[in-house]
């Protein structure tokens, strides 16, 4: 029995917005076009840089092949400056990681932005592997990415609960079989995610500990 814990990245361990908005809004600036309230950016997250660059472009789509890149350099640079995790995240991390729980991140950041401010941010936690985007292969709620690594480790899906705060998490983690915990202190509304139908939902970190003392069976909850 190998039991183990997916978690998304953005708006599930850590409140990366302000860096995010502060880093396009910079490079927007230097491009003259306009700028976007911090929690606008909590709409523009979730699909990758990409995907954010589009949304906060609006109808200037014509430099999308500039800002991306402009912005990927801004928050590679900025990345560590305003992000916190969220209260209980790392007293929730350590006493899994006591129990012998694999932890995993998946996320649709950019790889090397993931595995940076995971790096700073959590170095005292063993993760057993930490996945962001990379060029070619798809995002969430696309399941291809995970599927290939919990063939690669041997991992049942009915040992894995999956943590996140989008609508494209729940969607992944029913896709993968895995038991669905939304959380409310992300980026986006209970409302929107009761949508998707998780398993649970959880408003503190530290629930996730009552959850995983009884681990749930994803075949009874559904």
């Amino acid at each position: 029995m190998s039991r183990f814990v997916v978690f998304d990245l953005d708006g599930t361990l850590l409140d990366t917005v302000s860096d995010i908005a502060a880093s396009m809004n910079a490079v927007l600036a230097r491009f003259g076009l306009p700028q976007h309230p911090k929690e606008e950016y909590k709409r523009f997250t979730g699909n990758g840089a990409k995907n954010l660059t589009q949304r906060a472009l609006m109808d200037r789509q014509d430099l999308l092949d500039a800002v991306y890149p402009a912005y990927l350099a801004e928050y590679a640079i900025h990345s560590r400056e305003l992000t916190q995790p969220y209260e209980g995240i790392p007293e929730l991390l350590k006493a899994l990681q006591a129990q012998g729980i694999q932890l995993i991140v998946y996320s649709n950041k950019d790889d090397s932005d993931t595995k940076a401010v995971i790096a700073h941010y959590f170095p005292d936690i063993a993760f057993t592997r930490v996945l962001g985007s990379r060029r070619h292969l798809p995002l969430k709620p696309d399941p291809t990415v995970m599927k290939a690594l919990m063939e690669e480790l041997s991992l049942d899906p009915a040992e894995g609960l999956y943590l996140g705060d989008t609508v494209m998490d729940m969607q992944c983690a029913h896709s993968l079989g895995l038991y669905a915990i939304g959380v409310s202190w992300g980026f986006q509304t209970e409302e929107e995610l009761m949508g998707e139908k998780p398993d649970r939902f959880i408003h503190r970190p530290l629930e996730l500990l009552e959850i995983t003392s009884n681990w749930p069976q994803k075949s009874l909850a559904l």
